[in-house]
């Protein structure tokens, strides 16, 4: 029974993720883009029937993915490495931004609440870029937690603060994320090409970080 209830929260967990970074992507590579060359009127209409239900099955998906992921993450505490660490950490940043920044900031831009949207909209691009960024690595680390598990093991009760490794990783994903909350749109990540460009870049730095610190 154990096992059908891992199997299940497995199912459920990569079910919820492909939705979740499905319209993640969508939003990024395909609705920012046509919402550049679309005529205005268009544009209005994509934003007041579109964009919300888009939005909703966005922020839910987030939502559980993150609870299934949590269920998973106790399943296998006691062979914890540094690549699901770095892919949970990620992971769960993503989903503090849905919810933190991109869906309130969102909410104002498509007129579901008060506020300016010329400042919602950037503090919702700049966190939905971040989500784009950190997705490259997010999935590429969990996989290989379970299929490649290359780095340290740690017991749940055994991490050691004074990893190098751990330490240097987690210190980059958290650099980022406070530009998330912070900082603006850096180049690496203004375009759909750069953004995809520094997504790999940083996955292969911090499997690097993984292997060799």
């Amino acid at each position: 029974m154990e096992l059908f209830v891992d199997m299940i929260f497995r199912w459920g967990h990569i079910l919820f993720g492909i939705t979740w970074i499905g319209l993640l992507y969508y939003f990024n590579f395909v609705q920012t883009e046509y919402f550049k060359e679309a005529e205005e009127a268009s544009r209005k209409d994509a934003v007041a029937k579109l964009a919300p239900r888009a939005l909703w099955w966005f922020r839910w998906a987030a939502f559980f993915t993150f609870l299934t992921g949590l269920y998973l993450l106790e399943a296998i505490s006691v062979r914890l490495n540094l690549d699901i660490i770095f892919g949970a950490t990620m992971g769960t940043l993503m989903m503090l931004n849905v919810w933190g920044i991109i869906w309130p900031n969102q909410k104002i831009v498509i007129g579901l609440t008060e506020g300016d949207a010329a400042i919602a909209a950037p503090k919702a691009g700049l966190a939905s870029r971040t989500n784009t960024l950190f997705s490259i690595g997010m999935l590429y680390f969990m996989v290989s937690s379970s299929h490649y598990g290359h780095s340290q093991e740690y017991a749940m009760n055994n991490l050691s603060l004074t990893d190098t490794g751990l330490l240097v990783g987690l210190a980059i994903i958290l650099a980022v994320q406070a530009n998330a909350i912070w900082g603006k749109m850096l180049p690496i990540i203004t375009s759909v090409k750069s953004v995809i460009i520094s997504g790999f870049v940083l996955t292969f730095g911090l499997s690097y970080i993984a292997y060799y610190l």
